[in-house]
């Protein structure tokens, strides 16, 4: 049985804020890697990059669901 709790961590808008953190981290994370006297390994700085990027996509099509523009 669940309990309001537990469906509140699963809920979208719980979701939505996860994603928006982990994706503020990384983007903080690629921020301090591009300014660090030693290059980080170019093809680890890409991955980052590549999840940063589907990250932001994930984010945009979830607020679509949660609140989207157009009438159903």
């Amino acid at each position: 049985m669940m309990d309001g709790s537990s469906a509140d961590l699963r809920s979208p808008q719980r979701q939505l804020i996860e994603w928006q953190m982990a994706h503020a981290d990384l983007d903080a994370l690629i921020d301090q890697a591009c300014l660090a006297p030693l290059p980080l390994d170019e093809l680890l700085l890409r991955r980052l990059k590549k999840r940063r990027l589907a990250l932001r996509d994930h984010i945009a099509k979830l607020r679509q669901l949660i609140d989207p523009k157009e009438p159903a």
